[in-house]
């Protein structure tokens, strides 16, 4: 298995072999990611869009999968072919680029597939050149999975299981419920446990080193049992299993609905200051 990321270094000496997606996005304005591309990203980058290519039309949560082929004939369109050696950025750290990660691995994707560590900023701060115009690639073909996706779990699955570690990537105070600006309720999924998926990154975005990560994670639980992770809507949480494979602890399933679908059902909410 590859190294889940790239440095800037690496990705300048191999730009012409890789193909390349900006995945920008804001919850609260998405479209201000594309304007933020236009001003400015690696050059040759595709600019892709979280709610139009990642993000399924029916299904549970505010960010449901799309289905197998759909995503396929999207990755045609983007110019991937099955073997394709893809690199992923955001100017997050990567917390909505894993996503498109976790979905090309999940597939069963036969190219390499790696996030940029530190993202826009850190090319920005390289020196390295920019540009401005809206790449168009030519599209190839993908041919459709012959299964879903792999490392899955829904509401239901969620709801019985009672010998898995829960991770919820949101932000403390969405867990404990003191603010919730999205979701139609507040609090979190009973016996979470909250693990902010900034908590991934050093100051400067960049990923910390996979013996912090491990060590992160061990306390948590993570090393004892099978770890589910869940977030807002199964975006963010792609991060904690990109943490996760870093620190070299089994890759965990992801609840794709996440919060945002749990709460828009009758299952019980926990209020309070629960968060490690």
């Amino acid at each position: 298995m590859s190294h889940p990321l790239i440095t800037v270094p690496e990705l300048h000496e191999d730009l012409d072999n890789v193909r390349l997606f900006d995945i920008r996005w804001d919850l609260g304005d998405p479209a201000a990611g594309h304007r933020r591309y236009l001003d400015g990203h690696i050059p040759g980058a595709v600019f892709v869009d979280l709610e139009r290519d990642l993000t399924g039309t029916e299904g549970p949560g505010r960010h449901p999968l799309p289905p197998t082929g759909d995503f396929a004939a999207t990755l045609g369109m983007l110019g991937v072919g099955p073997y394709s050696d893809v690199v992923v950025y955001d100017d997050v750290g990567g917390g909505v680029a894993a996503r498109m990660w976790w979905m090309l691995s999940a597939i069963g994707h036969r190219g390499t597939v790696r996030v940029l560590d530190g993202g826009w900023k850190a090319w920005a701060e390289s020196g390295y050149p920019a540009a401005t115009d809206d790449v168009q690639p030519a599209p190839v073909e993908y041919p459709s999975p012959n299964q879903g996706y792999r490392g899955v779990i829904d509401r239901q699955g969620v709801a019985s299981m009672r010998s898995h570690l829960l991770l919820d990537a949101r932000s403390s105070e969405r867990y404990r419920g003191d603010i919730e600006p999205v979701d139609p309720r507040a609090g979190h999924i009973p016996g979470a446990v909250s693990s902010p998926w900034q908590m991934n990154l050093a100051p400067d975005r960049r990923f910390k080193d996979a013996s912090d990560l491990r060590r992160r994670y061990e306390a948590l639980g993570a090393e004892k049992r099978p770890v589910i992770v869940s977030c807002g809507s199964g975006v963010n949480a792609c991060h904690l299993a990109l943490a996760l494979e870093m620190a070299g602890l089994p890759r965990p399933q992801l609840y794709v609905g996440s919060f945002s679908d749990w709460a828009a059902s009758d299952l019980p909410v926990v209020e309070g200051p629960h968060a490690r």
